[in-house]
Protein backbone atom coordinates (compact mmCIF):
# COMPACT_ATOMS: atom_id res chain seq x y z
CA UNK A 1 0.00 0.00 0.00
CA UNK A 2 1.27 3.45 -0.94
CA UNK A 3 2.32 5.35 2.20
CA UNK A 4 2.81 8.77 0.61
CA UNK A 5 2.07 11.78 2.85
CA UNK A 6 -1.52 12.94 2.74
CA UNK A 7 -0.61 16.39 1.51
CA UNK A 8 0.37 15.06 -1.94
CA UNK A 9 -2.71 12.89 -2.50
CA UNK A 10 -5.87 14.97 -2.96
CA UNK A 11 -6.62 17.16 -5.97
CA UNK A 12 -4.99 20.56 -5.79
CA UNK A 13 -8.32 22.37 -5.40
CA UNK A 14 -9.32 20.05 -2.50
CA UNK A 15 -6.10 20.35 -0.48
CA UNK A 16 -5.96 21.55 3.09
CA UNK A 17 -2.67 22.77 4.57
CA UNK A 18 -2.61 20.06 7.25
CA UNK A 19 -5.30 17.48 7.90
CA UNK A 20 -6.75 17.34 11.41
CA UNK A 21 -7.18 14.02 13.20
CA UNK A 22 -9.27 13.70 16.37
CA UNK A 23 -8.22 10.88 18.71
CA UNK A 24 -10.89 9.75 21.17
CA UNK A 25 -9.81 7.45 24.03
CA UNK A 26 -10.42 7.48 27.77
CA UNK A 27 -6.89 6.21 28.55
CA UNK A 28 -4.31 9.05 28.90
CA UNK A 29 -1.38 6.84 27.85
CA UNK A 30 -3.16 5.93 24.63
CA UNK A 31 -3.83 9.60 23.86
CA UNK A 32 -0.16 10.43 24.45
CA UNK A 33 1.03 7.53 22.29
CA UNK A 34 -1.28 8.37 19.39
CA UNK A 35 -0.47 12.07 19.65
CA UNK A 36 3.27 11.46 19.37
CA UNK A 37 2.73 9.12 16.41
CA UNK A 38 0.42 11.39 14.43
CA UNK A 39 1.73 14.90 15.13
CA UNK A 40 4.61 14.48 12.70
CA UNK A 41 2.08 14.22 9.89
CA UNK A 42 -1.16 15.85 11.05
CA UNK A 43 -2.69 18.39 13.36
CA UNK A 44 -3.98 16.35 16.31
CA UNK A 45 -6.89 16.98 18.66
CA UNK A 46 -7.72 14.69 21.57
CA UNK A 47 -10.83 13.89 23.59
CA UNK A 48 -10.97 11.62 26.63
CA UNK A 49 -14.73 10.98 26.50
CA UNK A 50 -17.57 10.85 23.98
CA UNK A 51 -19.29 14.13 24.82
CA UNK A 52 -16.08 16.08 24.29
CA UNK A 53 -15.52 14.30 20.98
CA UNK A 54 -18.96 15.29 19.75
CA UNK A 55 -18.41 18.89 20.83
CA UNK A 56 -15.14 19.08 18.88
CA UNK A 57 -16.71 17.42 15.82
CA UNK A 58 -19.55 19.97 15.84
CA UNK A 59 -17.25 22.97 16.33
CA UNK A 60 -16.34 25.55 13.70
CA UNK A 61 -13.12 23.63 13.01
CA UNK A 62 -14.18 19.97 12.81
CA UNK A 63 -11.61 17.22 12.29
CA UNK A 64 -10.99 15.60 8.94
CA UNK A 65 -10.91 12.11 10.48
CA UNK A 66 -11.69 10.53 13.86
CA UNK A 67 -9.83 7.66 15.55
CA UNK A 68 -12.35 6.31 18.03
CA UNK A 69 -12.00 3.85 20.91
CA UNK A 70 -15.02 1.66 21.68
CA UNK A 71 -14.77 0.90 25.39
CA UNK A 72 -15.29 4.18 27.24
CA UNK A 73 -17.43 5.08 30.30
CA UNK A 74 -20.77 6.92 30.02
CA UNK A 75 -20.84 6.89 26.21
CA UNK A 76 -19.06 4.12 24.30
CA UNK A 77 -17.56 4.48 20.85
CA UNK A 78 -20.51 2.85 19.15
CA UNK A 79 -22.87 5.51 20.51
CA UNK A 80 -20.44 8.30 19.57
CA UNK A 81 -20.31 6.96 16.01
CA UNK A 82 -24.08 6.61 15.89
CA UNK A 83 -24.55 10.26 16.89
CA UNK A 84 -21.89 11.46 14.46
CA UNK A 85 -23.59 9.71 11.56
CA UNK A 86 -27.02 10.99 12.58
CA UNK A 87 -25.88 14.61 12.50
CA UNK A 88 -25.72 16.21 8.99
CA UNK A 89 -22.75 18.38 10.00
CA UNK A 90 -20.61 15.39 11.02
CA UNK A 91 -21.90 12.38 9.12
CA UNK A 92 -19.28 12.71 6.37
CA UNK A 93 -16.31 12.72 8.77
CA UNK A 94 -14.62 9.32 8.37
CA UNK A 95 -14.47 7.31 11.60
CA UNK A 96 -11.88 4.59 12.24
CA UNK A 97 -12.45 2.43 15.28
CA UNK A 98 -9.17 1.90 17.15
CA UNK A 99 -9.79 -0.64 19.88
CA UNK A 100 -8.62 -3.69 21.81
CA UNK A 101 -11.88 -5.47 20.92
CA UNK A 102 -10.96 -7.81 18.09
CA UNK A 103 -13.97 -10.12 17.76
CA UNK A 104 -15.55 -10.27 14.28
CA UNK A 105 -18.92 -9.28 15.75
CA UNK A 106 -17.38 -6.12 17.21
CA UNK A 107 -15.87 -5.18 13.86
CA UNK A 108 -19.10 -5.94 12.02
CA UNK A 109 -21.06 -3.76 14.47
CA UNK A 110 -18.65 -0.85 14.03
CA UNK A 111 -18.73 -0.96 10.25
CA UNK A 112 -22.51 -1.25 10.27
CA UNK A 113 -22.68 2.05 12.17
CA UNK A 114 -20.84 3.80 9.32
CA UNK A 115 -17.17 3.53 10.31
CA UNK A 116 -14.82 3.39 7.35
CA UNK A 117 -12.28 1.08 9.03
CA UNK A 118 -11.63 -0.99 12.13
CA UNK A 119 -8.12 -1.39 13.59
CA UNK A 120 -7.42 -3.69 16.51
CA UNK A 121 -4.82 -2.93 19.18
CA UNK A 122 -1.92 -3.33 19.50
CA UNK A 123 -1.41 -1.15 16.45
CA UNK A 124 1.33 -1.20 13.83
CA UNK A 125 2.33 2.47 13.32
CA UNK A 126 3.08 2.13 9.57
CA UNK A 127 -0.23 0.34 8.97
CA UNK A 128 -2.14 2.90 11.02
CA UNK A 129 -0.58 5.82 9.12
CA UNK A 130 -1.25 4.15 5.78
CA UNK A 131 -4.91 3.63 6.62
CA UNK A 132 -5.33 7.16 7.96
CA UNK A 133 -3.70 8.58 4.81
CA UNK A 134 -5.92 6.45 2.59
CA UNK A 135 -9.14 7.54 4.25
CA UNK A 136 -8.11 11.19 4.33
CA UNK A 137 -7.36 11.03 0.62
CA UNK A 138 -10.74 9.41 -0.02
CA UNK A 139 -12.47 12.09 2.05
CA UNK A 140 -10.67 14.89 0.18
CA UNK A 141 -11.80 13.41 -3.13
CA UNK A 142 -15.33 12.88 -1.84
CA UNK A 143 -15.51 16.47 -0.57
CA UNK A 144 -14.30 17.78 -3.90
CA UNK A 145 -16.82 15.70 -5.85
CA UNK A 146 -19.64 16.71 -3.51
CA UNK A 147 -18.77 20.40 -3.86
CA UNK A 148 -18.41 19.99 -7.62
CA UNK A 149 -21.76 18.22 -7.80
CA UNK A 150 -23.46 21.00 -5.83
CA UNK A 151 -21.86 23.59 -8.10
CA UNK A 152 -22.97 21.72 -11.22
CA UNK A 153 -26.51 21.34 -9.85
CA UNK A 154 -26.67 25.10 -9.31
CA UNK A 155 -25.32 25.71 -12.81
CA UNK A 156 -27.78 23.27 -14.37
CA UNK A 157 -30.68 24.86 -12.51
CA UNK A 158 -29.63 28.32 -13.65
CA UNK A 159 -29.06 27.22 -17.26
CA UNK A 160 -32.41 25.40 -17.25
CA UNK A 161 -34.16 28.59 -16.21
CA UNK A 162 -32.31 30.48 -18.94
CA UNK A 163 -33.27 27.89 -21.57
CA UNK A 164 -36.90 27.94 -20.43
CA UNK A 165 -36.94 31.73 -20.63
CA UNK A 166 -35.44 31.67 -24.14
CA UNK A 167 -37.90 28.95 -25.12
CA UNK A 168 -40.88 30.94 -23.85
CA UNK A 169 -39.71 34.13 -25.54
CA UNK A 170 -39.14 32.25 -28.81
CA UNK A 171 -42.62 30.73 -28.70
CA UNK A 172 -44.25 34.08 -28.05
CA UNK A 173 -42.18 35.77 -30.77
CA UNK A 174 -43.16 33.11 -33.32
CA UNK A 175 -46.82 33.13 -32.35
CA UNK A 176 -46.94 36.92 -32.31
CA UNK A 177 -45.57 36.86 -35.85
CA UNK A 178 -48.36 34.49 -36.88
CA UNK A 179 -50.92 36.64 -35.07
CA UNK A 180 -49.93 39.75 -37.02
CA UNK A 181 -50.96 37.94 -40.20
CA UNK A 182 -54.53 37.71 -38.92
CA UNK A 183 -54.84 40.56 -36.46
CA UNK A 184 -58.55 40.00 -35.81
CA UNK A 185 -57.72 36.86 -33.84
CA UNK A 186 -56.60 39.13 -30.97
CA UNK A 187 -56.03 37.05 -27.84
CA UNK A 188 -56.92 33.78 -29.61
CA UNK A 189 -53.49 32.30 -28.92
CA UNK A 190 -53.56 33.12 -25.22
CA UNK A 191 -57.09 31.80 -24.82
CA UNK A 192 -56.49 28.53 -26.64
CA UNK A 193 -53.40 27.94 -24.53
CA UNK A 194 -55.52 28.17 -21.39
CA UNK A 195 -58.40 26.17 -22.87
CA UNK A 196 -56.06 23.30 -23.69
CA UNK A 197 -54.54 23.31 -20.22
CA UNK A 198 -57.95 23.40 -18.54
CA UNK A 199 -59.34 20.60 -20.71
CA UNK A 200 -56.21 18.46 -20.17
CA UNK A 201 -56.43 18.88 -16.42
CA UNK A 202 -60.06 17.76 -16.55
CA UNK A 203 -59.02 14.63 -18.47
CA UNK A 204 -55.97 13.74 -16.38
CA UNK A 205 -57.85 10.95 -14.56
CA UNK A 206 -59.79 9.66 -17.55
CA UNK A 207 -59.29 5.88 -17.97
CA UNK A 208 -58.54 6.17 -21.69
CA UNK A 209 -56.18 9.14 -21.88
CA UNK A 210 -55.37 10.04 -18.27
CA UNK A 211 -52.08 8.11 -18.27
CA UNK A 212 -50.81 10.45 -21.00
CA UNK A 213 -51.83 13.65 -19.22
CA UNK A 214 -49.35 13.79 -16.37
CA UNK A 215 -48.05 17.09 -15.00
CA UNK A 216 -45.11 17.27 -17.40
CA UNK A 217 -47.29 16.64 -20.44
CA UNK A 218 -49.82 19.28 -19.37
CA UNK A 219 -46.96 21.75 -19.00
CA UNK A 220 -45.73 20.85 -22.49
CA UNK A 221 -49.24 21.22 -23.91
CA UNK A 222 -49.56 24.65 -22.33
CA UNK A 223 -46.23 25.77 -23.79
CA UNK A 224 -46.79 24.16 -27.19
CA UNK A 225 -50.38 25.24 -27.83
CA UNK A 226 -49.46 28.75 -29.05
CA UNK A 227 -47.68 27.22 -32.05
CA UNK A 228 -50.78 25.47 -33.39
CA UNK A 229 -51.32 28.09 -36.09
CA UNK A 230 -47.69 28.92 -36.88
CA UNK A 231 -48.12 27.57 -40.43
CA UNK A 232 -50.47 30.44 -41.28
CA UNK A 233 -47.36 32.54 -41.83
CA UNK A 234 -47.05 30.75 -45.18
CA UNK A 235 -50.62 31.40 -46.33
CA UNK A 236 -51.16 34.40 -48.67
CA UNK A 237 -53.08 37.34 -47.21
CA UNK A 238 -55.57 37.12 -50.05
CA UNK A 239 -56.69 33.77 -48.64
CA UNK A 240 -56.01 34.20 -44.93
CA UNK A 241 -57.87 37.52 -44.73
CA UNK A 242 -60.53 36.87 -47.37
CA UNK A 243 -63.90 38.15 -46.07
CA UNK A 244 -65.99 35.70 -48.08
CA UNK A 245 -66.10 31.94 -48.48
CA UNK A 246 -62.94 30.33 -49.83
CA UNK A 247 -63.01 28.60 -53.19
CA UNK A 248 -62.11 24.91 -53.38
CA UNK A 249 -58.64 25.83 -54.64
CA UNK A 250 -58.16 28.45 -51.93
CA UNK A 251 -59.27 26.04 -49.22
CA UNK A 252 -56.73 23.50 -50.44
CA UNK A 253 -54.04 26.15 -50.00
CA UNK A 254 -55.41 27.09 -46.58
CA UNK A 255 -55.23 23.43 -45.51
CA UNK A 256 -51.47 23.45 -46.10
CA UNK A 257 -50.96 25.58 -42.97
CA UNK A 258 -50.85 22.36 -40.95
CA UNK A 259 -48.01 20.92 -43.02
CA UNK A 260 -46.21 24.27 -43.17
CA UNK A 261 -46.38 24.52 -39.37
CA UNK A 262 -45.04 21.02 -38.83
CA UNK A 263 -42.24 21.58 -41.34
CA UNK A 264 -41.20 24.85 -39.69
CA UNK A 265 -40.96 23.15 -36.29
CA UNK A 266 -39.08 20.18 -37.78
CA UNK A 267 -36.62 22.60 -39.35
CA UNK A 268 -36.08 24.22 -35.94
CA UNK A 269 -35.39 20.77 -34.46
CA UNK A 270 -32.87 19.98 -37.19
CA UNK A 271 -31.06 23.23 -36.56
CA UNK A 272 -30.91 22.40 -32.86
CA UNK A 273 -29.51 18.96 -33.65
CA UNK A 274 -31.59 17.32 -30.94
CA UNK A 275 -35.14 16.34 -30.02
CA UNK A 276 -36.90 18.77 -27.71
CA UNK A 277 -40.04 17.58 -25.92
CA UNK A 278 -42.08 20.74 -26.33
CA UNK A 279 -41.25 20.90 -30.06
CA UNK A 280 -42.40 17.30 -30.50
CA UNK A 281 -45.74 18.17 -28.90
CA UNK A 282 -45.89 21.38 -30.94
CA UNK A 283 -45.48 19.36 -34.15
CA UNK A 284 -48.36 17.08 -33.20
CA UNK A 285 -50.64 20.01 -32.49
CA UNK A 286 -49.65 22.08 -35.53
CA UNK A 287 -49.97 19.14 -37.92
CA UNK A 288 -53.01 17.29 -36.57
CA UNK A 289 -55.32 19.81 -34.90
CA UNK A 290 -57.55 19.89 -38.01
CA UNK A 291 -58.07 16.11 -38.01
CA UNK A 292 -61.60 14.92 -37.16
CA UNK A 293 -62.72 11.98 -35.05
CA UNK A 294 -64.59 10.39 -37.98
CA UNK A 295 -61.60 10.66 -40.34
CA UNK A 296 -62.95 13.52 -42.46
CA UNK A 297 -60.34 16.07 -41.39
CA UNK A 298 -56.93 16.97 -42.78
CA UNK A 299 -54.04 16.69 -43.61
CA UNK A 300 -54.00 12.87 -43.33
CA UNK A 301 -57.60 11.94 -42.62
CA UNK A 302 -56.71 10.32 -39.29
CA UNK A 303 -59.59 8.94 -37.25
CA UNK A 304 -60.28 8.08 -33.60
CA UNK A 305 -57.35 7.27 -31.38
CA UNK A 306 -54.94 7.59 -34.32
CA UNK A 307 -55.21 11.35 -33.77
CA UNK A 308 -52.72 12.47 -31.09
CA UNK A 309 -54.34 13.41 -27.77
CA UNK A 310 -52.65 16.82 -27.96
CA UNK A 311 -54.39 17.51 -31.28
CA UNK A 312 -57.77 16.28 -30.00
CA UNK A 313 -57.53 18.74 -27.12
CA UNK A 314 -56.55 21.57 -29.43
CA UNK A 315 -59.37 20.79 -31.86
CA UNK A 316 -61.98 21.55 -29.20
CA UNK A 317 -60.13 24.63 -27.95
CA UNK A 318 -59.47 26.02 -31.42
CA UNK A 319 -63.02 25.57 -32.72
CA UNK A 320 -64.64 26.97 -29.58
CA UNK A 321 -62.52 30.09 -29.75
CA UNK A 322 -63.01 30.52 -33.48
CA UNK A 323 -66.77 30.35 -32.94
CA UNK A 324 -66.93 32.99 -30.19
CA UNK A 325 -64.56 35.33 -32.05
CA UNK A 326 -65.50 37.83 -34.75
CA UNK A 327 -63.63 37.11 -37.97
CA UNK A 328 -63.54 38.82 -41.36
CA UNK A 329 -65.81 36.10 -42.71
CA UNK A 330 -68.30 35.75 -39.78
CA UNK A 331 -69.76 37.40 -36.66
CA UNK A 332 -68.99 36.16 -33.16
CA UNK A 333 -71.18 33.37 -31.74
CA UNK A 334 -72.44 33.48 -28.18
CA UNK A 335 -70.97 31.08 -25.64
CA UNK A 336 -74.15 28.97 -25.69
CA UNK A 337 -74.15 28.81 -29.48
CA UNK A 338 -70.50 27.72 -29.49
CA UNK A 339 -71.21 25.04 -26.88
CA UNK A 340 -74.09 23.76 -28.99
CA UNK A 341 -71.83 23.45 -32.02
CA UNK A 342 -69.20 21.56 -30.01
CA UNK A 343 -71.82 19.15 -28.64
CA UNK A 344 -73.22 18.50 -32.12
CA UNK A 345 -69.69 17.66 -33.25
CA UNK A 346 -69.37 14.86 -30.67
CA UNK A 347 -68.29 11.63 -32.32
CA UNK A 348 -67.84 13.13 -35.78
CA UNK A 349 -65.63 16.21 -35.47
CA UNK A 350 -64.46 15.71 -31.89
CA UNK A 351 -63.39 12.90 -29.58
CA UNK A 352 -66.59 12.11 -27.60
CA UNK A 353 -64.70 12.04 -24.30
CA UNK A 354 -63.22 15.47 -25.01
CA UNK A 355 -66.70 16.85 -25.65
CA UNK A 356 -68.01 15.37 -22.40
CA UNK A 357 -65.13 16.98 -20.52
CA UNK A 358 -65.74 20.28 -22.32
CA UNK A 359 -69.41 20.26 -21.27
CA UNK A 360 -68.35 19.73 -17.65
CA UNK A 361 -66.03 22.76 -17.71
CA UNK A 362 -67.73 24.97 -20.29
CA UNK A 363 -68.11 27.70 -17.71
CA UNK A 364 -64.31 27.74 -17.27
CA UNK A 365 -63.98 28.34 -21.02
CA UNK A 366 -66.43 31.23 -20.75
CA UNK A 367 -64.37 32.78 -17.91
CA UNK A 368 -61.14 32.51 -19.90
CA UNK A 369 -62.79 34.17 -22.90
CA UNK A 370 -64.10 36.99 -20.73
CA UNK A 371 -60.71 37.52 -19.08
CA UNK A 372 -58.84 37.74 -22.40
CA UNK A 373 -61.26 39.42 -24.84
CA UNK A 374 -60.30 40.60 -28.29
CA UNK A 375 -59.69 44.34 -28.61
CA UNK A 376 -62.83 46.30 -29.40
Amino acid sequence: MDNAPFSSSPPEHAQKPIATVLVVDDTPDNLTLMGSLLREHFQVKVANHGEKALKIALSDTPPDLILLDITMPQMDGYEVCRRLKAEPATRDIPVIFLTARSEPDDERAGLALGAVDYISKPISPPILLARVNTHLALKATSDFLRDKSAYLEREVAMRTLEVQAIQDVTIMAMTSLAETRDNETGNHIRRTQLYVKTLAERQRHHPRVGHLLHDRMIELLYKSAPLHGIGKIGIPDSILLKPGKLTVEEFEIMKTHTTLGRNAIEDAERRLGMRVAFLSVSKEIAYSHQEKWDGSGYPEGLAGDAIPVSARLMAVADVYDALISKRVYKPAFSHDQACGTIVRGKGNHFDPDMVDAFVDIAEDFRCIAQKYPDPA
